[in-house]
């Protein structure tokens, strides 16, 4: 059994774009920049945004944060994006959720411009992603795919089933699995919580992405010996023999499955990290108009 050892994987990742970033520094031209757009104080989310602006700092992204309380109203936060969608400066924004529930997610993430919608969540860039053609992926799966390719996990040709259909997730990695492209050229079984016979599905995986957001649903049992298992979720779960009480779980049960496995993510420490390279990756693809000339 091998780790896919995301923690690690993302650090070669940022090495290369620290590497990147100082030729463009040295040439003249500005450092690429990341702005994060933060409603409320969401507990989770305050972690997130702190650790993509501390891996900007690593790269030598310039990187911006702008606090909005809870009580902002929607008119407000599309102006932000507005004014944002406007500057030159900026390559890339994201609007971390989820939001208050007086502010429409869905207005707010199609009011981001496409060529600036670094978190890939924009209809335009979601429309690319299924035809095939270049745009920003967003960063969960494009990690996902990273981290295969980084380790030369075989795909071509395996059965890969995926445990979750969400517009971040599931859905995306599903296409970007099917593909022509390697990783890729998989045969793609995506699951979700009205399917019957999961377990069967899952046992038959060579492949299995599970991103549910159930906690140790997974049971090792359920993995066929020598799969590949890429373990999205992640949740808090209480443990009084922890110092902060609590550990963090991932959505397959990690002790009984890892031993039968090739190749498995751990939880915390494999998809996580790299989502956040995918997101500097992305930021730098606009920078250059890679996907937007």
């Amino acid at each position: 059994m091998i780790l896919l050892d995301g923690k690690a994987t993302s650090q070669q990742i940022k090495a290369e774009l620290k590497q990147q970033t100082d030729i463009l520094i040295a040439s003249g031209k500005r450092a690429p920049h990341l702005v994060a757009v933060l409603v409320g104080n969401n507990g989770a989310s305050e972690t997130y945004v702190a650790a993509k602006i501390k891996a900007c700092e690593e790269v030598g992204f310039k990187s911006t944060l702008h606090r909005l309380p809870d009580t902002v109203s929607e008119q407000e936060l599309l102006k932000l994006i507005q004014d944002m969608n406007s500057d030159e400066g900026l390559d890339g924004f994201i609007i971390q959720l989820p939001l208050p529930k007086h502010i429409s997610e869905e207005n707010i993430l199609q009011a981001v411009d496409a060529r600036k919608d670094v978190d890939g969540f924009h209809p335009q860039n979601v429309g690319r992603l299924t035809l095939g053609l270049p745009t920003f992926v967003s960063a969960t799966p494009a990690g996902i795919m990273e981290l295969l390719a980084r380790y030369y996990v075989e795909t071509a040709g395996k059965h890969c089933v995926v445990i979750g259909r969400s517009n971040i997730v599931g859905t995306p990695v599903s296409l970007l699995m099917s593909r022509n492209t390697q990783p890729g050229n998989a045969t793609v079984t995506l699951c979700h919580s009205r399917t019957k016979n999961i377990e069967e599905i899952v046992r038959s995986a060579d492949i299995v992405i599970a991103a549910i957001g159930k906690p140790e649903w997974v049971q090792g049992s359920w993995i066929k010996e020598g799969a590949v298992v890429i373990d999205v979720g992640i949740t808090r779960m209480a443990d009084a023999s922890k110092k902060s009480g609590f550990r963090l779980a991932g959505d397959v049960h990690f002790e009984s499955a890892a031993p039968r496995c090739s190749f498995i993510t751990p939880v915390p420490g494999g998809v996580g990290p790299m989502t956040i390279v995918s997101l500097l990756k992305n930021t730098l693809k606009s920078y250059n108009k890679e996907v937007y000339p």
